[in-house]
This record gives structure tokens, sequence and C-alpha cells, in this order.
């Protein structure tokens, strides 16, 4: 291990780690302007959401080989080349003129995201002692909270200043800063040869693209038929399917899997997994029916929709280093319980709100429970899935954690999208197809005669995060005990450093 401090490596990480998550959420403050600008013809917003999914589609599938990719060629190099393919494609976004185009960039945004992600917590888990992992996952997850809260609110603020072009073009300057920093202080690390599994790729790409497209296109075709003898079902089916070939060909792939499922039988390690894929279902999918409510329904700006953000940002970035030492004392299951439950609770205090026509100074108290939440999520289940892994898996590991959680956050934007459209074809019949029916969902606030039953669809869909959120803290009871410093002499007081040594 590089005898120097690890803290300067990894917050050199935690810059492009911040940028390339706030592109996770920033997207969808900005949707109903990227739709009135790219879109202006159609009333599905479905379409529009691609550019959300692009994203993550393109960023959950490599994972599982960028991980492999850092141990083989050191987390420096392939963090580096995945920080300029992000940074030049966020050009390519923000110089867009089509949707199309848009969407296809965001593809190219997400895979130098993918290569740039498992680097961090591979670094993490390589230079950081037992011990210490902790603290330094709880930055790390820290800043996944801060990043998915801040993002919607830096996108309204870059949109009502210099239009939603500026959401992708401030990545410019954070990437070249992210990229000098890392240089300089992230060190070189050992190798490790690895062989690639490309047939695994390919089937997992195939089946989360299957299952994907047919969740984000099922409202569009009502769940019927899409072309000739192919259905919405028939392809989630298929990609149901391909997966499980996959994770077949992983068990019967005996030199070395893109999945070593040997990682799973520890059990804190396969339910963390579970658990971080419900985190990035619920706050990816959350913001974009809440963005769209506050925006259409109740008239506010790209910014004063951001705004009621605040609480939620402030306090998941407070917190969150607070959570990531206090894990280092106490059984992961209290942080993790209470931090599901909080949040499933500020996600029916969303619903209870916006059906209730609340004023918008309330929408800041679930804000503030999103971010208490959020502060008890991420760093705390990066901990405990990482706990016991060893350095040569640190890679694998990292990969599959990342993956799980960003499979999370993709499958979340292809549902919510199709319950948005399901939720406004019952509540707006006519709306989202018919020409003179009044509602415009491209140019700004509604009127009032739709506004309310808008507001409706939108609540009804946010019903499910909030269930996502419950079920995931049922699963985190489930959680192996934390082994902690003071189980085996029943003296609450740091190891010394060779008991330390010998227990880890």
């Amino acid at each position: 291990m590089n005898p120097r401090s690890p803290w300067p490596a990894l917050w050199a990480l935690v810059v492009g780690f911040f940028m390339i998550l706030i592109d996770t959420t920033i997207v969808s403050v900005a949707n109903p302007a990227i739709k009135a600008a790219l879109d202006p013809h159609t009333n599905n917003l479905d379409n529009v959401v691609w550019v959300t999914s692009a994203y993550l589609l393109a960023y959950a599938v490599p994972l599982l080989v960028t991980g492999r990719l850092g141990d083989r060629f050191g987390p420096k190099r392939v963090y580096l080349v995945g920080l300029v393919i992000f940074t030049l494609a966020s050009v390519w976004s923000g110089l867009s003129g089509s949707l199309d185009m848009l969407i296809a960039a965001r593809a190219a945004q997400g895979i130098g995201a993918a290569l740039m992600t498992p680097q961090t917590m591979a670094v993490i888990t390589r230079t950081f002692p037992p011990e210490r992992r902790g603290a330094a996952m709880g930055l790390w997850g820290g800043t996944a909270g801060v990043a998915t809260l801040v993002g919607p609110l830096l996108g309204g603020l870059l949109v009502d200043a210099w239009g939603w072009e500026w959401i992708f073009f401030i990545n410019v300057p954070v990437g070249i800063v992210a990229f000098v920093l890392a240089w300089m202080l992230v060190p070189n690390l050992e190798t490790h040869a690895h062989r690639f599994d490309l047939v695994g790729v390919a089937m997992s790409a195939a089946g989360l693209f299957l299952i994907v497209f047919g969740l984000q296109e099922a409202a569009a075709y009502n769940w019927g038929v899409i072309w000739g003898p192919v259905s919405v079902w028939g392809l989630i089916g298929a990609g149901i399917v391909v997966l499980l070939l996959f994770v077949w060909w992983q068990r019967r792939t005996t030199s070395e899997p893109l999945v070593p499922l040997s990682l799973f039988r520890d059990r804190s390690f396969a339910l963390s997994n579970l658990g971080i894929s419900a985190v990035g279902f619920t706050v990816t999918s959350m913001s974009l029916p809440y963005m769209f409510f506050l925006q259409l329904s109740r008239g506010l700006t790209p910014t004063q929709a951001a705004l009621l953000l605040i609480p939620m940002a402030v306090l998941s970035g407070v917190l969150s280093p607070f959570a990531g030492r206090l894990l280092d004392r106490i059984d992961a299951r209290l942080l993790l319980v209470p931090a599901l439950v909080i949040t499933a609770g500020a996600l029916a205090l969303y619903i209870t709100l916006i059906l209730g026509a609340a004023p918008i100074w309330a929408f800041l108290v679930p804000s503030a429970l999103m971010g208490l939440g959020s502060a008890g999520m991420w760093g705390p289940l990066a901990t405990t899935a990482t706990r016991h892994l060893p350095p040569r898996e640190a890679g694998a590991g990292a990969g599959v954690y990342n993956t799980t959680r960003t499979i999370g956050s993709v499958v979340g934007s292809a549902a919510i999208a199709a319950l948005m459209q399901s939720r406004l074809v019952a509540n707006l019949p006519g709306a989202t197809d018919a020409a003179g029916s009044g509602a415009d969902f491209a140019q700004g606030a509604l009127p009032p005669a739709l506004a309310e039953p808008f507001a409706t669809a939108m609540a009804q869909a946010l019903m499910l995060p909030a269930v996502v959120a419950v079920l995931a803290a049922v699963v985190m009871l489930f959680l192996k005990p934390t082994p902690l410093p003071g189980d085996q002499e029943g003296a609450r007081l740091p190891k010394p450093a060779g008991r330390a040594e010998r227990e880890s």
C-alpha cells in the first residue's frame, strides 16, 4: 500500500464522481425545457425520459467489466480515460439539435461514467484499512447522496439562467479540474491480470435493454403489440429470460466470470446490493414526476422547483460524514432501516401534500426528511457491501455493487415513465394524443382545469418509489450483525493495532 495518506487521492476522485452522479438527476428538472426545445409536437412524456434512461442504461451495462479494467490496467488510468470520454460527451450533449442526438450523446456520457465509477470505490477498498473504511465510504456515500439531490437544484439554476444546454456544458471546466487533480494525487496501484467475459457483457446488455425498452414504451403501446408479433410483455419476458441465462453463464464460467457469484455468499454483500438497487430506483424515479408536477401543475420555474430541494441537499451533505463515522461503532441495521423508513415516509408526505393542494412552502418538510434518510443510506450501504472484500476482488465487487445501483436507477427511470404515462391516460383521457385537448406538456404551466388531474397523476406515480423504499427497509432487517470493536472484550474502545490486524 502506498505509505502516504489516502485521503487526498479520495478527494481528487470525489470531484469527478460527484460530476457523473449529478448527471444522473440533473436532467430531471430540465426535462420540461428539453421537451419544449427538442420534442414539442407530442404529449408523450416517455420520449424525453429516454434522455435519462439512455445515460443510465449505457452506465449500467459496462460496469461489470470496467471494474475489472481497473484491476487490469490500474484504477487511475481507467478513471482518467473515462473522465475524458465523459467530458467530451458533455460537449456533444450541449450541442445536440435533436432529441435523438441528445439521447446518443447521453449514452456516450454513460460509457464514460461507467469507466470512472468502480475505480473510486476500488481505490477506497485498496488504500484504506478496514477500521478506517467506514469514514472513507461515508465520504463516498455522502457524495453519491448529495450529488443525486444537488443535480436538480443546479439544473434549475442553469436552465433558468442560460438554457438547458448548460447543464452539460458546466461539466467541461469541472472535468478539466477533476483530470488535473486525479493525475497529481491518485497513486498508481498494483495491477492484476484478468480475463474479460465478452459473452456475459453481451447477454447482460441485451437483457437489460429489453426490459428497459419494454417498460418505458409500455404506456405508448398500451402494454400491447409494438410491431408484428412482438409485444411489450414479450420484450420484458425475453429480457428476464436473457438475464437468467446470464446468471447460468456466470455460474458455468469457471475462469473469471463477470459477476463472481461467490461474492453473494456473504449475506451482507448480497443484501446491500438489493438495498442500493432499491435506493437507486427510489431516488431516480421520484424526481421525475415531482419536477413535472412543480413546473407544469404549480407553474414554478426550474429554479423555483429546484430550491425546494435545498433542505434535502444540505442535510444529506452535512450528516453523511457523521453517519459514516457512526457506522464504525454501531450495527449497520440501526442506520439503514430507519433511513429507508424515513425516506418512504417523506414520499408518502409528498403524495399527501400534492393531493391536498398544499402551499408550496410545505414541500420543504418532506425535502428535509429525504435529506435525513439519504444520509443514512448511501455510505452505510457501500461500507456494508465492501467490508469483507479482499483486494483482488475489489474491482469486481465495486463493479457489481455499482451495477446493481445503476440497474436500480435505470429500471426506476423506465418504470416511472410507464407509470406516469398510464396515470396521465387515466386522469387526462385524450390529453396525451388529442391535438385539441388543450393539454400541452411542452409549454410551461397547464391551465387550471388540467393542472389538478395532472397533479393527481404525478402523485399516483410517486407511490411506486415509496413502496420500493418500504420493501428495501424490510430487506435490510436481514443483514448480518456488524462486528463492533467492543464485541469481543466488552469494552467499546478502539482495538490495539496488533489485535485489529489479527482479526482482519
